[in-house]
């Protein structure tokens, strides 16, 4: 019994922040995706034209200012798994989603999809826009499970994430001793 348990734990916490299908209001296609980058959600009525997130290189042309004051008009958005819906709520990679496609950006839609997207930087350069990476709930699985983006790193580095703990959606926290223990790496994926 014990074991089953577990076994389902394990089983929750790698499915945490991993979308669980296509969205309710139309019918999305998945298309071949490149080695090396990483491309929009395909609709029959795709608007806007999306920037290739390229998976060695920056974005160029989006100010990581306004894309962090833009996730902050986000914050008291409450938790909903699998959701990259403002009006619903978000789970950590639908935040992360729905705050780059506002800028066509496209993005990957899981967390753990970003373990190999952009540039790896220490958390002393860390700057406001780069993404914050941790493990899920259970830190000895280190394979990324949860994500924000950071909005300043003076004393404290601080980030924004949609967070199915205490808070209970979108707000900034500190990474402290919890989220430290969790903290996998800090990726930079604006061009500087």
């Amino acid at each position: 019994m014990i074991k089953f348990t577990i076994y389902l734990l394990l089983l929750f916490v790698s499915l945490a922040c991993k979308s669980t299908g296509s969205n309710n209001t139309e019918e999305q296609t998945i298309e071949s995706v490149q080695q090396d980058s990483i491309g929009p959600p395909v609709t029959e009525n795709t608007a806007p034209d999306y920037i290739q997130l390229n998976l060695n290189e920056g974005v160029k042309g989006v100010n990581s200012y306004e894309l962090v004051d833009f996730a902050k008009t986000l914050i008291g958005v409450p938790y909903l798994y699998a959701s990259t819906d403002p009006s619903k709520g978000f789970d950590c990679s639908g935040f992360i989603t729905h705050v780059f496609n506002h800028f066509n950006i496209a993005v990957p839609r899981s967390s753990k999809d970003f373990t190999n997207v952009g540039k790896e930087v220490d958390i002393p350069a860390a700057k406001e826009g780069d993404l914050i990476l941790f493990t899920g709930t259970v830190d000895s699985i280190r394979i990324v499970g949860h994500m924000g983006i950071v909005t300043e790193n003076a004393d404290t580095l601080k980030f924004i994430h949609s967070s199915s703990g205490k808070a209970n959606g979108v707000t900034i926290s500190s990474l402290n001793e919890h989220y430290k223990k969790r903290f996998l790496k800090i990726t930079r994926v604006l061009a500087e």
